[in-house]
């Protein structure tokens, strides 16, 4: 549900069940004062106890891999989603390197490792299994982009990574492995 002035929420059918108990309050007011206004009393606790807070989800914290090309470490940043390279499929260049940074747009950032590098960031919890308006940093292209995700299953993550609006992006799907200790890990 979308409240003015906010995020999505998660809301209980709670405002229906005010609605009735407050045509039932109206009654019981004509009827007797007293008894009316404990009624209304009652209502008015009743709906401060089940309002609409904000959704927090629990970051899936853990070890995803994506495109069997590399594995990101998914942790928790301040209560935002986050996640940094843990694994590369490919760990270093033709002469032994380990591979760097080298499609990045700012010359000074080309050398840093890319283990280790933080891609994920920002991601703003939006429901229980659900981040938005976060960022990735693709560095094939040295692109960064938005980015949502949702938590589909225990093990699988569906991100969808675009510019601009969501319609034109990519979905990608991160499945949970066991943090390992084979070549390319970081």
């Amino acid at each position: 549900m979308w409240i003015a002035g906010g995020g999505r929420r998660n809301c209980p059918k709670t405002l229906g069940s005010v609605a009735g108990m407050w045509i039932l309050a109206n009654r019981v007011l004509r009827t007797s004062p007293q008894l009316g206004r404990a009624v209304v009393l009652a209502i008015a606790m009743n709906f401060l106890a089940t309002l609409c807070f904000p959704a927090r989800a629990s970051v899936p914290e853990g070890v995803w891999l994506i495109d069997a090309k590399a594995a990101v470490q998914i942790f928790d940043c301040k209560g935002l989603l986050c996640g940094r390279i843990l694994w590369l499929q490919i760990p270093r260049d033709s002469q032994g390197q380990l591979n760097r940074d080298k499609h990045n747009p700012d010359p000074a950032l080309r050398q840093r490792q890319l283990c280790g590098l933080t891609i994920l960031w920002d991601l703003r919890p939006a429901s229980p299994d659900l981040w938005e308006a976060g960022w990735f940093y693709n560095p094939d292209d040295g692109k960064t982009y938005r980015v949502s995700a949702q938590l589909t299953s225990d093990d699988v993550i569906s991100a969808r990574i675009y510019l601009g609006i969501p319609f034109f992006g990519q979905t990608k799907l991160l499945t949970r492995i066991p943090h390992g200790t084979s070549r390319g890990w970081c």
